[in-house]
């Protein structure tokens, strides 16, 4: 992959995340799912949880956005690697759960994400996310 094409896979990395962001703060299930790969695989950052598959996913996103505690969370890129040999690219960065009534900051931490690019998509595959305070 050549340095423009890593750019342009960059920013539609960028632009995919930015878009989950959107999706967690309106509560929209339906608009994260295009965004997760459908084996797509997360370790939560408490409780090392792990959450297998996209519907598993979604059905956690759904409960979350239900909860009268609900909480929302971003997650800043600090970084976005993109393979030159394979397409796949690994985002590291900084997350943040607020409480969404108040806004008050309740936990925060640090993630990895591994993205694919499926018929010219890019899809989480796996995430990690660890908190730390």
């Amino acid at each position: 992959m050549n340095q423009s094409a890593n750019s342009a896979a960059e920013l539609a990395i960028r632009s995919r995340r930015a878009a989950f962001n959107r999706a967690i703060a309106d509560g929209d299930a339906a608009a994260i799912a295009p965004i997760l790969g459908r084996d797509v695989i997360m370790v939560t950052g408490s409780d090392s949880a792990v959450i297998a598959g996209r519907n598993a996913q979604i059905k956690v996103w759904r409960r979350e956005f239900a909860s009268p505690a609900r909480i929302v969370y971003t997650r800043t890129p600090a970084s976005v690697a993109v393979s030159r040999v394979e397409p796949v690219a690994l985002e590291h960065g900084h997350w943040l759960g607020v409480d969404a009534g108040s806004g008050k900051a309740l936990a925060s931490g640090d993630y990895s994400a591994k993205w694919r690019e499926v018929l010219g998509e890019w899809v989480i595959v796996a995430e990690i996310f660890a908190t730390l305070a």
